[in-house]
């Protein structure tokens, strides 16, 4: 082989390296279909044991749904019996009522190439959400800030992997508490045409989302289209909040979708068992969906479950354990009998760096993610430290696991070229694969290529500076910022977005509630 000719073959190896670093040249999909069927530990017998319970709650114990008379106003003309702030149901209430929900729905991303199928036997993947602290090998542990934000969120635009742009990817805490929800929704709109999420935190917040919404999309289209998705979480063990009642009410209203989720530390939330969580999860599940469906029948709802177990001797909250896995996989199942689409799952992790304890935990959870049938997957890339905090790191790290699961749901391709006889005629016995024309056609798509993993010899790897997968992540992340360039952005939808920011935010004073 001549010098150029060998020249031309590295550039050629690292242009493809470099394309795999950044996410460019990868073929994207808006969002995973399933080719594998679904994996279940739970049986029809046990789930009907548990929805039976479930029944037991709802009708005996009770839901409060706190400081807000319209909630109660709306259950008791429903027919649930009201006693202050204590809602009980007749058994069968909430199943009848949830039946007017879609079982799948399409949330529209500005980008209609991006629009994602969320229900089925789909899986939408979308990032870490909440964190109030950041961190990366370089700065170490800090606040999040806005810049944190956009960073994230161009992130998880380039990354192929991810389907979503999230909600709060990290908490911008150098932005007012009440004013910071613009400058967020903004982010999601301005540096990535994924779809998003809009805020919660109060429902004025709300309204802001929906309204920057309808002047990307239109008032019209909004109404009869799902364009943002939220999280609204009950305040467990068996609590809705003013806050949460009110982001909710005005989300259904709007025809935009919630996603209703318990969030449970179990030991200390819930039951200590896996049977007796998942009856608490499908009671609070089932009454804040049917809320939505009392509200506007028919709007986009799904059924959420944030469940951990904690470790009894500290009380600090476990991931990636069996009990986790146990009760993601029973929920999976509950919600499909309600004909709901699901959200749970992540890459979880209690570790505080980006080591093998994250890496175990994390694969733990989002493997059990996609066998489970899980529809929509949030902290799918980027959480650490129980949640506390968003790494570059462990974005780049998770995001490449999201990648596997790209493979894995596809199963196993029994076409006549992936069955190669071609091949096997070729090399015949005692022969090699590597030359032969079926390999040649093949080898570039055949495998998973990791951005992360190093295959290389011992010497090889020493040469390369002995760089550990978390060195390889932070070297990843800023070349992919550095070479980030962002979807168009319509300039008068652009400046419509901009005026209404600066008159809303004008309009009333900082604060830090």
């Amino acid at each position: 082989m001549s010098d150029v000719a060998a020249s031309s073959g590295r550039r050629g190896r690292s242009a493809r390296r470099d394309r795999r670093m950044t996410g460019g040249g990868l073929v994207t999909t808006p969002y995973i279909s399933r080719n594998i069927p679904n994996y279940e530990v739970l049986s029809d017998e046990g789930a009907e044991r548990i929805e039976a319970y479930a029944d037991r709650i709802l009708a005996e114990i009770g839901i409060e749904f706190r400081e807000d008379p319209e909630v109660l106003e709306i259950w008791k003309k429903a027919g649930a019996e009201v006693t202050g702030e204590l809602v009980r149901f007749p058994k069968g209430m909430l199943q009848e009522l949830v039946k007017t929900a879609p079982a799948q729905f399409t949330q529209h991303a500005r980008n209609p190439a991006r629009n994602v199928e969320i229900g089925g036997n789909n899986l939408v993947l979308a990032p870490v959400y909440g964190p109030p602290f950041v961190t990366d090998l370089d700065k170490g542990r800090r606040y999040g800030t806005i810049e944190d934000f956009r960073n994230f969120v161009k992130l998880a635009y380039i990354s192929p992997w991810l389907h979503h742009s999230g909600g709060t990817v990290c908490e911008p805490v150098d932005l007012p508490v009440n004013k910071r929800h613009f400058d967020m929704v903004y982010s999601h709109i301005k540096y990535s045409d994924k779809p998003f999420m809009g805020s919660v935190t109060a429902p004025e917040r709300a309204e802001d989302s929906v309204k920057m919404a309808q002047l990307v999309f239109g008032e019209e289209f909004v109404d009869q289209n799902c364009v943002m998705i939220q999280l609204i979480n009950a305040n467990s063990p068996l609590v809705y909040d003013a806050t949460m009642l009110g982001a909710l009410k005005f989300y259904a209203k709007h025809n935009q979708a919630c996603i209703v989720s318990p969030f449970i530390l179990a030991g200390a939330m819930s039951p200590v068992t896996v049977a007796g969580t998942l009856a608490q999860v499908l009671a609070e599940a089932l009454a804040g969906c049917a809320l939505t469906q009392l509200i506007r029948p028919g709007a986009p709802v799904v059924f959420g479950a944030f469940v951990s177990s904690i470790s009894m001797q500290s009380g600090a909250p476990t991931f990636g354990s069996p009990e986790g896995s146990l009760l993601l996989n029973g929920a999976a199942k509950l919600a499909r009998r309600q004909n709901l689409p699901f959200r749970s799952g992540g890459s979880f992790t209690a570790s505080k760096v980006p080591d093998a304890q994250s890496a175990q935990e994390s694969a733990q959870t989002i493997t059990a993610t996609l066998q489970s049938g899980v529809n929509f997957c949030l902290h799918a890339a980027g959480w650490l430290e129980g949640g506390l905090c968003s790494s570059y790191e462990k974005f780049i790290l998770d995001a490449d696991q999201l990648g596997m699961m790209h493979v894995l749901a596809r199963g196993i391709d029994l076409s006549d070229e992936a069955m190669a006889m071609d091949a096997l005629e070729e090399v015949g016995p005692g022969g090699h694969f590597l030359g032969a024309a079926h390999t040649q056609r093949n080898f570039e798509s055949a495998f998973f290529r990791s951005q992360i993993a190093d295959n290389n010899s011992y010497e090889q790897w020493l040469a390369d500076g002995e760089l550990d997968a978390a060195k390889r992540a932070n070297k990843i992340w800023k070349e992919q910022l550095a070479s980030y360039r962002g979807p168009d952005l319509d300039p008068a939808i652009d400046e419509a977005l901009q005026d209404f920011m600066t008159q809303r935010k004008a309009s009333f004073p900082d604060s830090n509630v």
